[in-house]
């Protein structure tokens, strides 16, 4: 069996490695350069789903690259007020997770991961990545799946997986009525680094790596969270400090000015302070701290709920089929439990297609709950009516005094 995978993000070089080791030819065809071409990106939190398809699909060196480079994250999520008051902590430090090695959770960087990922694939003879491949259109033969690019080239295989993100352009041509959903909702955000006055100014809450929420009484929201510095293939805003903070201010696009797409760092960053007077002083002091240059929007879209459809020679995973919003930290390890699927299926022993078929229907399953809970949280935090939040906002308090409460709200481990 030959597989084309087209796109080198997480999702598709994770797929790479678990094929390869089970002696599947597999090959990946991605359209940027091997150094450079790669999005600006925070980081993200690896969960017991995201590291036990790594663990179980990588190489020994890859996953030991991973394990060096990665830090504990603890799975706190806090809300406060905007003056700094704790409303509800979550706490899901699971035992089996706080303490396996594999699924206890980490942060990493998505530079470092993706390097990680990328290590054992450069062999020039006989290279498993292949580099500035634009994917243009495939055409099923009699024989399999024929994959065109723009250089002229081609290559054939039994299979071709779509991992080429979002905006995919394998989507776009297996299944076409299959588009993203704008929500209506813009987020603001920048990051800057943790030190000197700042860090000392800023409670320890805020940075100890758990997810903060601020719950203002009526519109908007905003997120806080810490991450190590670092990725190989971006300017570091560092500035010598070894940790930054990241912070984004949610809010429904009606609520902004119009062309707010068009506004640089500075205007944005003046924005979110006129929206935030009154707020604790560590608060504004981040925002005043975050240079420009790192200040965007970033419009949320998610895909629709994944209907069934007939399996082909042609498959997706990760933003490809099921692109979702931040707002629930779950869409790289989404797209790495895809990758973890169709391993396991494609080297189970099936028929090709009968394989492709048990990997989206599974998909499907979990792939509909994700897409669900990230746009529930996203809506939920930039659209909500003022008398929703103020119920919310006094539940949280409430909570705070009656455990069985907090349980149906959140589960069963807040505390």
């Amino acid at each position: 069996m030959r597989v084309l995978i087209i796109g080198a993000g997480l999702g598709g070089l994770t797929l790479l490695h678990g094929l390869r080791r089970a002696g599947i030819d597999a090959c990946v065809y991605e359209r940027s350069p091997r150094h450079g071409g790669q999005p600006a990106s925070y980081g993200i939190h690896l969960d017991a789903d995201g590291l036990r398809a790594l663990h179980d699909s990588l190489p020994a060196a890859n996953w030991k690259q991973i394990d060096a480079d990665a830090t504990p994250a603890p799975m706190i999520i806090r809300f406060h007020d905007p003056r700094g008051g704790v409303l509800a902590t979550i706490d899901k430090r699971f035992p089996a997770n706080a303490t396996d090695p594999v699924t206890r959770r980490r942060a990493i960087s998505r530079g470092k991961l993706r390097e990680a990922l990328l290590l054992g694939t450069g062999n020039d003879i006989n290279p498993s990545v292949h580099w500035q491949k634009q994917f243009e259109r495939y055409d099923i033969t009699s024989s399999g799946v024929r994959a065109h690019f723009a250089d002229g080239t081609y290559a054939d295989g039994d299979i071709l997986i779509g991992a080429d993100g979002s905006n995919s352009r394998v989507r776009r041509q297996r299944l076409p009525e299959l588009e993203r959903q704008d929500l209506g909702i813009i987020n603001i955000a920048g990051r800057v680094p943790l030190s000197g006055e700042l860090a000392a100014e800023l409670p320890a809450a805020f940075t100890d790596g758990g997810i903060n929420n601020v719950v203002p009484a009526r519109t908007g929201w905003m997120f806080l969270s810490t991450w190590a510095t670092g990725d190989p293939d971006n300017t570091d805003v560092s500035h010598g400090a070894d940790r930054y903070i990241v912070w984004a201010w949610a809010a429904a696009e009606a609520t902004y000015p119009t062309g707010i797409g068009a506004l640089d760092g500075g205007q944005l960053k003046q924005l979110v302070s006129e929206r935030i007077p009154g707020w604790g002083r560590p608060l504004q002091a981040l925002v005043e701290a975050t240079q420009p240059a790192t200040i965007n929007t970033v419009p949320l879209r998610t895909m629709p709920l994944l209907p069934d459809w007939e399996p082909s020679p042609v498959t997706l995973l990760g933003d490809a089929i099921h692109n979702m919003t931040p707002m629930a930290g779950i869409g790289a390890n989404t797209a790495l439990r895809d990758a973890d699927q169709l391993r396991r299926t494609l080297t189970a022993g099936h028929d090709p297609l009968d394989a492709i078929s048990r990997y989206e229907n599974a998909m499907r399953r979990y792939a509909n709950q994700a897409l669900k809970l990230s746009t529930r949280n996203a809506t939920n935090a930039a659209l909500a009516a003022p008398a929703n939040r103020t119920a919310f906002r006094t539940l949280l308090r409430i909570g705070t005094h009656l455990p069985a409460l907090q349980r149906k709200m959140f589960g069963p481990t807040v505390r």
